[in-house]
């Protein structure tokens, strides 16, 4: 069975690592460079890197940046943000990236994907989804969660797999920075609908949230930000706790 993976997620603004509640009021969250660091020696399976406001402010990802945080680990590392074409990839790739997240800039040009994954193969290729209910519908939002769009989340999910998405990374804004768990109905329906791995992301507060996420929905990993920043649960720990419910995990 293959082991879950635990991933610490760094979502960076103006150079510093930003957490909020539901996408809005970030505070600030340390270093990006001295985090990447200590979770690596934490033993985070992974590591993601999302330069927030990319899209918005229609810049590049902070390339330098992203060196620099590359330096300091070890472990797979996803970088997001700006990513139009396949030369910002390429540039990121050349930076330090192991794999690319890609969201916005999917949804608007779907094609992307396809030619990302033919470029670097589908195991580069993370589609990043932020999903909000609206009615009774889960529906896709671009730009940092600002936009709503037409589109239904399991049917943007299972397009992004035929084209070559290697990963779904599926955040759940209505969870997203509460402490109320992950969406674990969401993830279930997701991942029971796909052949490619799906990292949950949005609501992680306690270790009991890791457990219910993995026990409930059988997704590949899971992605927390602020319970590991401002160090409520310990990379370590968490790992011990799962072991013990017989989730496989690397130690």
């Amino acid at each position: 069975m293959l082991a879950k993976r635990i991933i610490p997620c760094l979502d960076v603004k103006n150079g510093r690592t930003v957490k909020g509640v539901n996408f809005v009021d970030l505070r600030d969250a340390g270093d990006p460079v001295e985090l990447a660091w200590n979770y690596s020696q934490q033993g985070a399976d992974e590591l993601v890197f999302l330069d927030i406001t990319a899209t918005v402010e229609k810049r590049k990802t902070l390339v330098e940046l992203v060196k620099s945080v590359a330096r300091q680990i070890n472990i797979p590392f996803t970088i997001g943000g700006g990513i139009n074409e396949i030369a910002d990839a390429d540039a990121l790739l050349n930076a330090g990236a192991d794999k690319i997240s890609i969201n916005s800039a999917a949804v608007r040009n779907p094609a992307l994907i396809d030619e990302l994954a033919k470029t670097f193969g589908v195991q580069f290729v993370i589609v990043a989804v932020d999903t909000r209910v609206m009615g009774d519908k889960n529906i896709v939002h671009l730009n940092g969660g600002r936009l709503p769009t037409e589109k239904q989340t399991l049917d943007w999910i299972k397009e992004a797999e035929s084209r070559g998405a290697g990963e779904i990374l599926l955040t759940s804004m209505d969870h997203d920075g509460t402490k109320v768990g992950f969406d674990n109905g969401l993830l279930k329906k997701v991942n029971d609908a796909v052949n490619i791995p799906v990292i949950a992301s949005g609501g992680a507060g306690s270790v009991q949230h890791f457990v219910d996420v993995f026990k409930h929905t059988n997704v590949d990993a899971a992605l927390a930000a602020s319970v590991f920043h401002y160090g409520e649960i310990l990379i370590p720990d968490l790992k011990g706790i799962l072991k013990q419910n017989n989730i496989e995990v690397r130690i």
